[in-house]
């Protein structure tokens, strides 16, 4: 078993970070925001990713790859109560934060299969991408044409764009820094 090197300021952290998310959650009830609601719901599930997957595979995240982790899922989910709507740029920094995310993922399982990470991590990012943004509109229709409030927001053809683009921005992070910041995950595999 492997000796967690979570720090004391880490562990607090992510536990200031799950504060937020609950605090997201009640907002959300509070204004009657079930995207709120729902994004808070998946991105407090999604802070316990990572020892999930400590206790699954042999790797082990460094503290800051938690709170980075972490952070993502809170700008996310506190975008839902606003800032998506009314900073501009909110929406442009959580998806190059989703795709880095992702597509360290995908560069960490091709590194440890001893495979190049470059064309999958850059693929699948803009393949997620596209998925995200055609099931962002279907709900955003389904919703508007049931009558209720919709849990994601499609604003216009220039917003999925720039939503890709960012993606993709996110991506060619990873694949320029990929290597040196994710390495933990593939040492001990080959």
């Amino acid at each position: 078993m492997r000796r967690s090197t979570r720090t004391a300021v880490g562990r607090v952290v992510e536990r200031a970070i799950r504060y937020g998310l609950v605090a997201v959650f009640g907002e959300g009830v509070r204004r009657r925001n079930p995207g709120a609601i729902a994004n808070a719901v998946g991105s407090l599930a999604a802070t316990y990713l990572p020892n999930l997957v400590e206790s699954q595979w042999n790797v082990e995240f460094r503290p800051w790859q938690r709170v980075y982790a972490g952070v993502a899922m809170l700008a996310h989910a506190i975008g839902m109560l606003g800032p998506y709507d009314d900073t501009w740029w909110w929406d442009h920094v959580t998806h190059t934060l989703s795709a880095t995310l992702f597509g360290g993922v995908v560069h960490a399982a091709a590194r440890r299969r001893g495979r190049d990470p470059r064309p999958r991590v850059l693929g699948a990012v803009v393949c997620a991408g596209v998925v995200w943004e055609i099931l962002e509109y279907t709900i955003h229709a389904v919703s508007r044409r049931l009558g209720v409030e919709p849990l994601l927001v499609h604003y216009s053809t220039r917003d999925t764009v720039l939503d890709l683009v960012f993606n993709v921005m996110g991506a060619l992070l990873v694949v320029v820094f990929g290597d040196r910041l994710l390495g933990n995950f593939v040492e001990d595999g080959t």
